[in-house]
């Protein structure tokens, strides 16, 4: 049976459909596994970054799934396994048994993208009850530089600091998603979602940052991608991308559907433009 803060943590959230209830479940296990990396002393290494990190520490009002870390220094012989038991561990003692399986990439993987990379490394974890309950974890053993962190504290199961991106370089990650995420027949909305907070909160893009990103993992060098090409390439994508299947992905993850209902193709190409390009100080 889970022990009394495990469903502690579930009845913090309002459920009321299945989607309800997996995003909740899918929150308590990442937040959980953020507790076991703790304990191993993951975060003297590694630092959160992604939509999941946006989610659970900086008010981003949608859930996730996935969990993405980037090593604070390259590390070719980093090994994720070696913090397979703390979080095994973190689990049991909320009365959960996890499996944590590699997941192999297969040979035509497009490394290109903004989250996978021949040195990422990439685990997906599951209840050994609900098997088809389950969060990716991917670290980037070899990361961008130009990137500062935070400590950000959580409270559940237990108070604890996790590292993580500050908020000009998480949005700089996103921005490259969004611009060369390589996936062939779907869109992922969420990244778009997400594009909104940026601008609606006045986040500052550390583009520096994003410069770093797009030479080191799609081989444009730094001169060849001002934040003028920046802005035209992003404008190019809204212009190629069908809006319903922003709506569709997003859909899932958030309690308000109603607040896509200004968005089209113009609402994002004027968020373009609403960009703050404040200068980061590295």
């Amino acid at each position: 049976m889970p022990n009394p803060i495990f469903e502690n943590m579930l009845s913090r959230y309002e459920i009321r459909t299945k989607d309800d209830y997996t995003n909740a479940l899918h929150e308590v296990m990442q937040q959980t596994a953020l507790a076991g990396l703790y304990r191993g002393g993951f975060f003297n290494h590694a630092a959160f970054y992604g939509g999941t990190c946006l989610r659970i520490f900086y008010g981003l009002q949608r859930f996730s799934e996935d969990m993405d870390f980037s090593l604070l220094q390259a590390d070719e012989c980093f090994r994720l396994e070696n913090y397979f038991d703390a979080i095994i561990a973190e689990f049991q003692l909320l009365g959960r048994d996890i499996i944590i399986t590699r997941k192999e990439k297969k040979t035509q993987t497009n490394v290109k993208s903004a989250f996978l990379k021949d040195n990422t490394e990439i685990y997906n974890l599951a209840f050994t009850t609900e098997k088809n309950v389950k969060i990716k974890i991917e670290v980037d053993t070899q990361p961008p530089v130009n990137f500062l962190t935070e400590h950000k504290l959580l409270l559940f199961p237990f108070s604890f600091m996790v590292r993580c991106y500050t908020l000009p370089d998480l949005y700089a990650g996103k921005m490259h998603a969004l611009l060369f995420r390589a996936w062939k027949s779907r869109v992922k909305g969420r990244d778009w979602y997400d594009f909104e907070w940026y601008i609606r909160n006045n986040i500052a893009l550390n583009f520096k940052h994003l410069q770093k990103r797009v030479e080191q993992i799609n081989s444009i060098k730094n001169e060849d991608f001002p934040r003028s090409i920046f802005q035209n390439m992003l404008k190019e994508k809204i212009l190629k991308t069908d809006i319903n299947l922003v709506k569709n992905d997003v859909r899932p993850f958030i309690k308000n559907p109603s607040e896509m209902d200004i968005w089209t193709t113009d609402y994002f190409l004027q968020l373009v433009d609403m960009i703050n390009f404040k200068n980061i100080k590295i």
